[in-house]
């Protein structure tokens, strides 16, 4: 029963929850960036060069083989460069969008701490040390 309690106690640490919620929301958000660049951004970069949808670009390096019949005996070997293409893509507009939210989240702190810290009120000995200097003075 100790062993299920240790666990519990680990599943249930902030930080453990913490990755959690960062996984599936990065999942999502990969969901969101990749949809952002096969539906919204590729297609007018595939229009400007010429009409070419970026998922149909490949090499084929051995075409597919057929028997007497005409059925495939083995697939093409292709290398697919738009898909390649397609996921440089996506990475960099992922990789762009940490960098904001990071460099949001480091600015926003930076202002936490810039913010002067209140002035400590003069302990008693200090205002008696004052007082006396000043008695001195005169």
């Amino acid at each position: 029963m100790k062993i299920f309690k240790e666990f519990r106690d680990f599943a249930m640490h902030g930080n453990v929850i913490d990755l959690a919620v960062g996984i599936i929301i990065g999942a999502a958000f990969g969901k969101i960036v990749s949809s952002l660049v096969s539906d919204i951004i590729m297609p007018p970069i595939g229009l400007l060069v010429g009409g070419i949808d970026f998922k149909d670009i490949a090499i084929t390096m051995k075409g597919e083989q057929l028997d007497q019949a005409g059925k495939v005996i083995q697939a093409a070997i292709t290398l697919k460069i738009g898909n390649f293409i397609q996921t440089i893509v996506d990475f960099v507009i992922v990789a762009f969008s940490i960098f904001l939210l990071i460099k949001g989240v480091i600015n926003f702190s930076r202002k936490k701490e810039d913010a002067p810290a209140a002035v400590p009120a003069p302990t008693r000995d200090q205002e008696l040390l004052t007082e006396i200097r000043d008695l001195l003075k005169k």
